[in-house]
């Protein structure tokens, strides 16, 4: 990364585009706007709109930092394919910071990440130097593990009250964190960002064998 070149960094993972762009450790600019729909036709407006309230243009940047979730399927796919196509024609590296990376970022360790799936299940991984990787239990499943250890995310409460561990607000806005995680990474080589699915799409593909090509 250019030294001392802004980040930009977005995610669509949840009903909402939210997006940061800070230089060093100086926040230049930060937006989130709710929505559960339009992630995709609103992202690039906002982002151009805070480049130029920031006085920038797409070349001063020197990273991109993107949320890959786990989240909601179509709105991290959003995300990450903006991230790869602005890098790739930019020339900077993209760096994917997943969300429960970003909800534990400014907190004291040990701290246990437990966001709302739906369906009865949650997000969980447990932040404490062990490097324990993201899962996809019910709530009562990740509970049995978490005794005691201080819990943030959406569905800490729900948590707590089944561990007795403290709840802890977030540091900073998501956007803001995943720009300082990408911060840190940048001087190092990344792998393209890529969506983190703990769980299968809804969607199944069609029954229905595809028809058959005919040679011309």
């Amino acid at each position: 990364m250019r030294h001392e070149a802004p980040i930009l960094a977005f995610d669509t993972s949840a009903a909402h585009c939210a997006a940061a762009l800070f230089r060093g450790d100086a926040s230049l600019a930060q937006r989130q706007e709710a929505m559960t729909t339009g992630q995709a036709e609103r992202l690039m407006p906002m982002l151009e709109e805070m480049l130029a309230g920031a006085g920038l243009g797409w070349r001063d940047l020197g990273a991109i930092g993107v949320g890959v979730g786990p989240g909601n399927f179509t709105g991290v796919r959003i995300s990450v394919a903006a991230a790869r196509g602005l890098a790739l024609a930019l020339g900077v590296p993209a760096i994917g910071v997943t969300r429960l990376e970003a909800l534990a970022e400014g907190l004291a360790r040990p701290v246990a990440v437990i966001e709302d799936a739906r369906r009865g299940e949650v997000y969980l991984q447990v932040f404490d130097g062990g490097g324990a990787a993201p899962r996809l239990a019910t709530l009562e499943a990740a509970a049995a593990g978490l005794s005691g250890l201080p819990l943030t995310g959406s569905a800490a409460d729900a948590a707590a009250a089944l561990t007795g561990g403290a709840v802890l607000a977030p540091a900073m806005p998501l956007a803001e964190a995943i720009a300082r995680i990408a911060a840190r990474r940048a001087g190092a080589p990344q792998p393209r960002p890529a969506p983190l699915y703990l769980r299968a799409a809804d969607a199944a593909p069609p029954a229905d064998p595809p028809p058959r090509l005919l040679d011309a």
